[in-house]
């Protein structure tokens, strides 16, 4: 059995990646460019995949694959229709970062709550020798206990941080379907979670029905001027309305950990936004605590197995 590894690089170097118990040949490549696609699947039965594309032109040539194994929960980079036309089965990763992610979601909530990023630069540039007295008060601080959490997405993911900020005391909303009727009295309509929320922060997948659900129009409903959480997708948000929004006051904060381009270009919107005290921009890692890839890691190796071993698990369907 030949298996493929196109993005080795995408895992951490210390992440233990254990070897399949079945006879095989492993060949790992750390990064993979999109002409290389291609050639270096051309004889593999299974390839091991996070963030390379695979396209319809590209899995033509592989005809000996069997098993796409994606190592990550989204498989938005995996054209899944020619893969069920070729008969080639898709499995992705699940439930591994239902501790990291939310606590990533908190880190970036708690940071701008308390504007803990503002007051350190402020003592890095002396401002607290300046201030001639034992504290200063340049940047706003509030409270979580109290205040109002929306969350977008009623998976393993939003029903984790849900938790968490019941545990601080928050007043938890679930949103429902952007544009949908009322979805029962589990969900709030998605328009009332943006008026009535403190914080709001996003868990759902990217699809052609969540792509760009909050932009500018959806800012100017924020009438509590909320912290804005995105630590699922980029994509969700329409990424050029975050500094307006942010200058007009429609929102106190953004902590994203995900782009719509990774790593974005110097001409993103978001590099523009980095020297500001409210806003938090972090390199996709909220999913890579040691733990949390660890856990992807056997995870992989187990959705392969399983299907080498003729029961196959985690299949996503196109």
């Amino acid at each position: 059995m030949n298996i493929v590894f196109l993005d080795r690089e995408t895992i951490s170097p210390q992440t233990v990646l254990r070897s399949p118990g079945f006879a095989h040949q492993l060949t790992i490549h750390g990064r993979t460019q999109p002409e290389d696609v291609g050639p270096r699947i051309a004889e593999a039965d299974i390839v091991v995949v996070n963030k390379v594309k695979l396209t319809q032109d590209m899995l033509r040539q592989a005809p000996r694959l069997k098993l796409v194994a994606v190592a990550a929960t989204g498989t938005d980079n995996v054209d899944l229709k020619a893969c069920a036309a070729r008969g080639i089965a898709v499995s992705n990763i699940r439930n591994y970062a239902v501790h990291t992610v939310p606590e990533h979601t908190f880190a970036l909530i708690f940071a701008l709550r308390r504007s803990i990023c503002a007051y350190r630069d402020s003592v890095k540039a002396g401002r607290w020798q300046a201030s001639g007295q034992f504290c200063y008060f340049d940047h706003p601080i509030r409270d979580l206990a109290g205040s109002t959490l929306g969350v977008i997405g009623d998976g393993v993911l939003g029903q984790s941080v849900a938790e968490m900020g019941k545990a601080l005391g928050m007043r938890v909303l679930f949103s429902g379907f952007k544009g949908h009727k009322p979805m029962g009295t589990l969900y709030t309509l998605f328009d009332d979670v943006l008026e009535r929320s403190d914080i709001i922060t996003l868990h759902c997948p990217l699809n052609d029905e969540t792509r760009d659900m909050i932009g500018a129009p959806e800012f100017a409903k924020m009438r509590r001027k909320p912290l804005l959480i995105n630590t699922a997708r980029g994509g969700l948000v329409d990424e050029s309305a975050v500094g307006p929004a942010l200058t007009a006051g429609q929102i106190s904060g953004a902590g994203f950990d995900v782009v719509s381009v990774e790593p974005p270009p110097p001409d993103h919107p978001f590099m523009a936004l980095n020297q500001r005290p409210d806003f938090i921009l972090t390199p996709h890692v909220a999913w890579a605590s040691d733990e949390g890839i660890q856990g992807l890691a056997d995870q992989l190796i187990d959705n392969i197995e399983a299907f080498v071993s003729g029961q196959p698990k985690h299949l996503v369907a196109a």
